[in-house]
């Protein structure tokens, strides 16, 4: 599943009238980036949501014959359901029973999805990419030491490091059960509940990861990008 409902507040007014994930950089809109990674790593199915103005991605993306993909589209409300919420709604898109990649459509990243499957071992319901903390995040979001994360460093005996996650997860349907359809509900907590039962776990990624929150980081990636 890529998450591409956010409304893109602090890229106004660049997202006036093109939703975040189709704003271009190095070339290709940004959610192209993501498509075209999981389809070379063998990836069939993808579910998109969307909100504020969706009718474009699914205009630019249409059915994903063009790479050899099935997307299916889950609509919702502008601005109503937050991430976890998003991800609740599409659950009959996703199966009911099999783990599933979710990643964030606003961020670039050149983690390798083929490793996504073998992630999850039989006893989580979440795992998540983590990477340094970004000079606008310094404090980070978790605490990884091997690959068991915490809610903060305390949490694991004072081991292992805070970091920031990159917006990239494996997820059991099972994480959202208390999550009704249409129901808002935020992703943090969850997390946190799958990480205070031990059922949570993480892997550091040292490559290129960049929040394209912003249209200065937009520029200096689309720079970089045209530079390769």
């Amino acid at each position: 599943m890529i998450l591409a409902a956010g409304r893109g507040e602090r890229m106004r007014p660049l997202t006036d009238h093109t939703p975040k994930p189709l704003l271009p950089v190095g070339g290709r809109p940004l959610i192209v980036w993501h498509i075209e990674r999981l389809a070379a790593a063998g990836f069939v199915d993808i579910v998109i949501n969307h909100a504020h103005l969706g009718g474009q991605i699914e205009a630019l993306l249409g059915d994903g014959a063009a790479w050899n993909l099935r997307i299916a589209y889950s609509a919702e409300p502008p601005g109503a359901l937050e991430t976890a919420g998003g991800i609740a709604n599409a659950l009959p898109l996703l199966g009911a029973d099999a783990p599933f990649l979710v990643l964030n459509g606003d961020i670039y990243c050149d983690w390798l999805p083929s490793g996504a499957r073998d992630s999850l071992t039989a006893n989580k319901l979440a795992h998540l990419v983590m990477v340094p903390n970004p000079p606008q995040h310094p404090g980070g979001d978790f605490c990884l030491h091997g690959n068991v994360l915490g809610v903060d460093c305390a949490a694991l005996a004072g081991r292992g490091e805070m970091l920031t996650f990159a917006g990239i997860g494996i997820y059991r349907p099972q994480l959202f059960a208390a999550v009704g359809r249409g129901q808002p509900a935020k992703l943090a907590p969850l997390l946190r509940m799958a990480m205070a039962s031990g059922r949570a776990s993480g892997e550091l990624h040292g490559g290129r990861w960049v929040d394209v929150g912003t249209p200065e980081r937009l520029r200096a990636l689309d720079d970089e990008l045209r530079s390769l």
